[in-house]
């Protein structure tokens, strides 16, 4: 999808350009060129007034046209070209036989423009069709008038082809750049998405062996303690290093699920394994915490799972976030044991993390803060 869009972008703006070229082309030539023309002979055309609307109506239809082209809005194809070729008969004919190839019958060289921006996007065939129809009009002028010697024929085919061939090639080209754009971003975008998957694959096994290694260091101990023989299951704290591993283990694999708050996410796994082990746990979350890095959210969460593997009888999980501040706080009752240890308190790019632990003989108070700096 997304390299389809990419190509779709590329290929808008390279057709964006040619449209203005068209436009500006078309106007340009019918104001610059035929309209001076038109004024120099018209005292001697044979029906001005017919040759001076049939140019205001073109012009009509050129703006139109235009707008609707820069503005990529639909343009009603048939109608216009339609409405081009009326004025193309009625100004070959008001022209007259003096006026048959000068620049005054300014049909000949200007009139195809047109047909290039009513038929913008079309199949190449309609504005084959309408220079044809164009090419027949003109003809059946020529021999109204008598013009049929092999000069006034060879001029005739002269100007069918050199007013002819520009157009059609600013056409065509315009269409086959596009495409052409079009492809070639197609495959940028191709390759880059494929390379954003190979980066994106590298970075999660990386995160994955970080993950593994975090929680072996727990739980391998106490593993290869129990297979040896050196460790009793029955044994208090034997069962404690046990809960603190499965904690850790519970809040690691959280950590890389894709939720909108990754941070209580963790911790309500965390609870959630501590409510199944039979400890009575109370979680509140007040406010929303921010995004925050995995390093940061492994600072606050780490110290609380060992804490809550401590933890004896009940315990209250607080959670209050803002968006330059998130405090996580634990309160358990007080017993013989002491604290477990998470990791040291650090410092990085998205600001410090604070670890608190204090007692008082009949609670234990275990916080960690990260504030934004």
């Amino acid at each position: 999808m997304a390299a389809g869009a990419a190509a779709s972008a590329v290929a808008s703006a390279s057709d964006r350009g040619a449209r203005a070229a068209a436009v500006t082309i078309a106007l340009a030539w019918h104001v610059a060129i035929a309209l001076p023309a038109v004024l120099v002979a018209w005292p001697d055309l044979a029906a001005p007034a017919v040759v001076g609307v049939g140019w205001l109506v073109t012009a009509a239809v050129g703006g139109l046209a235009g707008v609707r082209l820069l503005r990529r809005a639909p343009l009603p194809t048939r109608r216009l070209a339609a409405v081009l070729l009326l004025v193309d008969a009625a100004v070959f004919a008001a022209a007259g036989e003096r006026y048959l190839f000068t620049t005054a019958n300014w049909v000949w060289s200007g009139l195809a423009w047109f047909f290039v921006l009513v038929l913008w996007r079309r199949p190449v065939r309609w504005l084959l069709a309408l220079l044809g129809a164009h090419a027949v009009i003109a003809l059946g002028e020529l021999l109204g008038h008598g013009a049929t010697d092999p000069a006034d024929l060879t001029r005739y085919a002269m100007y069918v082809y050199g007013t002819s061939s520009l157009p059609v090639a600013v056409f065509v080209g315009a269409a086959a750049i596009a495409a052409l754009a079009r492809d070639r971003a197609a495959t940028a975008a191709a390759a880059g998405a494929v390379a954003a998957e190979r980066v994106a694959a590298e970075r999660a096994r990386e995160d994955r062996r970080s993950r593994l290694a975090l929680v072996s260091g727990t739980a391998e101990e106490v593993l290869a303690d129990l297979a040896a023989g050196h460790a009793d299951p029955a044994d208090p704290e034997v069962r404690r290093r046990c809960v603190l591993a499965a904690a850790r283990l519970r809040r690691l694999i959280a950590e890389s699920d894709d939720v909108p708050d990754p941070l209580l996410h963790e911790l309500r796994a965390a609870a959630d394994l501590a409510d199944r082990n039979g400890l009575p746990i109370e979680f509140i979350a007040i406010g929303v915490p921010p995004k925050l890095p995995v390093a940061v959210r492994r600072r606050l969460a780490d110290p609380l799972t060992a804490a809550l593997a401590d933890a004896r009888r009940w315990a209250r999980l607080t959670v209050v976030a803002g968006p330059d501040e998130v405090v996580v706080s634990l309160v358990t009752p007080d017993h013989d044991r002491p604290h477990a240890t998470g990791p040291p308190a650090a410092h990085d790019e998205a600001g410090p993390v604070e670890q608190v632990h204090e007692r008082d003989g009949e609670i234990r108070w275990t916080q960690t803060r990260w504030q934004k700096t």
